[in-house]
C-alpha cells in the first residue's frame, strides 16, 4: 500500500519547493469495507491541499471491476474479495493523466477497456466532490479569519 502511494504522489508533489526537507504521509485504515487504495489516496490528496503541499493537480482515484456480466464502480469489500477482476487507477483530472493503475487479476481486453472508462468517470466525480470539500473548508476558514 505504501509504494503505490508514493509513487502516486511523487510526480505530483512540488518537491522543489521543499528543498532539504521530507514529507511523510501517514494514513491510517479504521474500517475496510473495500476500496482501501482508493480511500488512501484520495485522503491523501485532501491532507496535503488541507497542509499546504503544493500539488500540480488533485489525484483522484477510483476502483472498478467486472462483476459476473458488466463493470461496476466502487465495489464493497465482498465483491473484491469473491473472484472478481478489479483495477484502481489514480488520475489527474486537469490533464486526465493516470499515475497509478494497478490490477491483481485478469481481465479480458475488451472488458478492460469498459472498466477503465468507469474508474475515470468515478474519478471525475471523486474530483467534484473533493474540490467543493476543499473550496468549503477554504470559505469556512476565511470567514473565520475575517470575524
Amino acid at each position: 500500500m505504501a509504494s503505490f502511494v508514493k509513487q502516486t504522489f511523487e510526480p505530483v508533489v512540488s518537491t522543489n519547493l521543499y528543498p532539504r526537507s521530507q514529507i511523510d504521509i501517514y494514513l491510517q485504515v479504521i474500517q475496510q469495507d473495500g476500496g482501501m487504495l482508493q480511500a488512501c489516496i484520495n485522503a491523501a490528496t485532501l491532507a496535503l491541499i488541507d497542509a499546504g503541499i503544493a500539488m500540480t493537480d488533485y489525484v483522484c482515484a477510483c476502483t472498478a471491476g467486472w462483476i459476473e456480466r458488466e463493470a461496476a464502480i466502487d465495489l464493497n469489500y465482498i465483491e473484491e474479495s469473491s473472484d472478481t477482476s478489479e483495477v484502481t487507477i489514480a488520475m489527474l483530472p486537469k490533464s486526465g493523466k493516470v499515475t497509478l493503475a494497478q490490477m491483481e487479476s485478469r481481465l479480458h481486453v475488451d472488458k478492460l477497456e469498459e472498466v477503465l472508462s468507469l474508474a475515470g468517470e468515478g474519478c471525475k466525480q471523486i474530483h467534484q466532490v473533493l474540490d467543493k470539500t476543499i473550496r468549503d473548508r477554504a470559505e469556512d476558514l476565511a470567514r473565520k479569519m475575517a470575524a
